[in-house]
C-alpha cells in the first residue's frame, strides 16, 4: 500500500510554497528575546533533519525585513553568518536590542534558547526532580 505524501497531493511549486510558509511561520513564532537553532526550527516546521533548508528559505524570504530571522542561530549558539559581514553585525545588533547576550558571535542557548530551562534561567538553581532531591 502506498502512503500519500505532500508531493502526491501538491505539485512541486505548491509544495515549495507550503514548505516555505511553514518555516516562516515557525521563525515568526520565536518570541522577542529568545533564539532557536536552525535544526529546532526545521523540526517545529515539520522538517526534522533539514536545518540547511531553513537558511535557504530565510535567505529567499520576500518579507525578510519583517521576519525575526536574527533569532535563528546554529545549534551551538553561534551566528551562522560570517563574522565581520554586514549581516553578522546586523544580527548581533538586533539580538542585543532584544536583550539577548551575544559574546564573540555566540548566544548562550541555555539562557536564551526556546527550550531553555526556565527555573535555572530565573533562579539560577539546579533542576530538581519531583522528590526534591
Amino acid at each position: 500500500m502506498h502512503e500519500t505524501t505532500m508531493n502526491d497531493v501538491l505539485d512541486d511549486d505548491e509544495a515549495r510554497v507550503l514548505r516555505a510558509q511553514r518555516i516562516i511561520d515557525a521563525v515568526a513564532a520565536i518570541p522577542r528575546g529568545r533564539v532557536a537553532s536552525y535544526s529546532a526550527i526545521a523540526a517545529r516546521a515539520g522538517y526534522p533533519g533539514r536545518a540547511r533548508l531553513i537558511g535557504r528559505v530565510l535567505g529567499d524570504a520576500p518579507n525578510r525585513p519583517d521576519l525575526p530571522w536574527h533569532r535563528v542561530l546554529r545549534a551551538d549558539g553561534k551566528i551562522g553568518i560570517p563574522a565581520g559581514t554586514r549581516g553578522y553585525r546586523e544580527q548581533c545588533r538586533r539580538l542585543k536590542a532584544e536583550g539577548v547576550v551575544v559574546k564573540d558571535g555566540r548566544v548562550p542557548m541555555s539562557a536564551f534558547g526556546l527550550d531553555h530551562d526556565l527555573d535555572r534561567a530565573i533562579w539560577g538553581l539546579p533542576v530538581r526532580g519531583i522528590s526534591g532531591r
